[in-house]
């Protein structure tokens, strides 16, 4: 059960992905969290940065679909902006979200990486679908109330795995 909540890879950021390994797994599609993994969990649009970042992602041929817990309002003022196809409202880890975003992508399931900076929502919900998933260290050091909670319970889950040998990875 504890693998469950192991990604397949863990970088800093969106930027440290590499998208040349991606294409060598024939990964086509491209689920990413929004808050503190594509910006700080309050900041209201995308950074030029990530603006540029899509632009190469979508250059290279990769779909890009946003899957967030977040509300309607939040997800769609910072996508529609940027032109990134959006599903609010996720309920992660449950796979619902992320088979919608597989499927409106035009995708299988073995064609999409999910990208995120939690364990428990990102990385569980996932694996838990068969993803190739991504975990990146939250951009920023604070969070709204509920991501709180699950950061507490998260790092419980880390310890665990950390003690039993499965993290390869120093958490900062």
């Amino acid at each position: 059960m504890l693998k469950r909540f192991i990604p397949n890879e863990y970088i800093p950021s969106v930027y440290d992905l590499d998208l040349d390994h991606l294409h060598e797994r024939n990964i086509k599609g491209i689920i990413t969290d929004l808050d503190n993994t594509l910006v700080e969990w309050d900041r209201p649009e995308a950074t030029p940065e990530l603006l540029s970042w899509v632009k190469l992602v979508k250059n290279k041929g990769f779909q890009v679909t946003i899957v967030s817990n977040n509300n309607k309002k939040r997800v769609s003022a910072f996508s529609k902006p940027s032109g990134i196809t959006f599903i609010h409202s996720a309920k992660k880890p449950l796979g619902r979200a992320f088979r919608k975003a597989k499927k409106d992508m035009g995708l299988h399931t073995n064609e999409v990486v999910v990208i995120g900076d939690q364990v428990l929502t990102d990385v569980f919900g996932g694996n838990r679908s068969g993803f190739y998933t991504v975990l990146v260290v939250p951009i920023a050091k604070t969070d709204g109330m509920l991501t709180k909670i699950n950061r507490n319970i998260e790092r419980r889950v880390l310890k665990r795995l950390k003690d039993k040998g499965h993290v390869q990875w120093e958490e900062s």
